[in-house]
């Protein structure tokens, strides 16, 4: 009874409103996406399912002290690394463990559903670098270039292995998102600015240069990384959608059809009218600014925000280095 009781202390009721008013958007998205899409299937049981699921997840984290976390830490990120490996060298057939889909070997084919290591690797990712950070200003708390130097090649180090397996899958998207929270973390890690600043230009310097590459080198793209003209689609379609309104840039037009029809007021609840592909998915947000319009749309992301502020105020107020680096993070 009085674990019981220390659990429910520590739960965040204004998180919850915030997460249940997400999970009700999502059945009434979900719900109307499916009826024209996906006649006879029913996604919002699993909808359901996976909600629950991840109420329980919570539940059992919360269970445990914070130190326990830290003690684990190194054995999570193994286990994600391992995960991330092991797919390499599954079977890759239709029904197969490691079952392609849409081109790329990112899932754990299961009779229960898919399961996707890079999701696991992205939070045990952020324990890792969490820790590294914490302990890292601990042991330098006088801090000097050359000590952030020295934790910034320690968290680079920390992301090349699951970058370049989820890269190789190929996941660029899941690539990407380690790259952001990387990101994140060495801007609230609070190296210097003299390190960051170079390092931000740099960036920018190179993301300029490829880009340049793609749409000037792909004879060159091709021939040296075996990179494809056609799987540069996406980013000349990106740019330009309507040159490629026929193929790579037929699903953000359509989108952009979708949520912009919707004007301020929307369509109503089940009365789409523009197509979408998947978008029950990816481009669920196409049947919010369709149905819901200007006004819901910017509901929904208002909400995004308040999440974000109401995670960030929590860090600020966490004392612990370990906790708000995962707090400040995990938005």
């Amino acid at each position: 009874m009085n674990e019981k009781s220390q659990i429910m202390k520590k739960i965040d009721w204004i998180l919850v409103v915030i997460i249940f008013i997400f999970f009700c958007i999502s059945l009434l998205a979900i719900s109307s996406a499916q009826t024209t899409s996906y006649t006879g299937i029913n996604f919002i049981p699993r909808q359901v399912i996976y909600y629950g699921i991840l109420g329980f997840i919570i539940l059992c984290v919360m269970y445990f002290d914070i130190e326990q976390y830290k003690k684990i830490t190194w054995y999570l990120y193994g286990i994600g690394i391992l995960l991330l490996v092991t797919l390499i060298f599954m079977p890759e057939g239709k029904g197969q463990i490691g079952e392609i889909i849409n081109g790329a070997k990112s899932w754990y084919h299961t009779p229960l559903g898919n399961i996707q290591p890079s999701e696991f690797m992205k939070t045990f990712y952020i324990l890792a670098c969490a820790k590294t950070i914490s302990l890292h200003n601990e042991k330098h708390y006088l801090r000097t270039l050359k000590t952030d130097f020295y934790l910034l090649i320690k968290i680079l180090g920390l992301l090349v292995v699951p970058f370049l397996l989820v890269f190789n899958q190929p996941d660029l998207g899941s690539a990407l998102v380690f790259i952001a929270i990387t990101i994140a973390l060495i801007l609230v890690s609070g190296i210097s600015w003299l390190i960051i600043t170079p390092l931000v230009t740099v960036g920018i310097a190179a993301g300029s240069f490829v880009i340049w590459m793609v749409f000037n080198m792909q004879d060159f793209l091709k021939d040296n990384f075996g990179i494809e003209p056609y799987k540069l689609g996406r980013i000349f379609s990106w740019f330009d959608p309507y040159t490629y309104a026929s193929d790579e840039g037929f699903q953000l037009i359509s989108s952009l059809n979708s949520i912009g029809s919707g004007e301020i007021f929307g369509k109503g609840y089940l009365n789409r009218e523009v197509y979408v592909v998947e978008n029950h998915t990816d481009f669920i947000f196409t049947v919010i600014g369709e149905e819901w319009g200007f006004i819901g749309a910017s509901f929904v992301i208002c909400m995004y925000f308040l999440l974000m502020y109401h995670m960030i105020k929590i860090a600020m107020k966490i004392k612990d280095p370990y906790s708000t680096y995962i707090c400040t993070v995990s938005p």
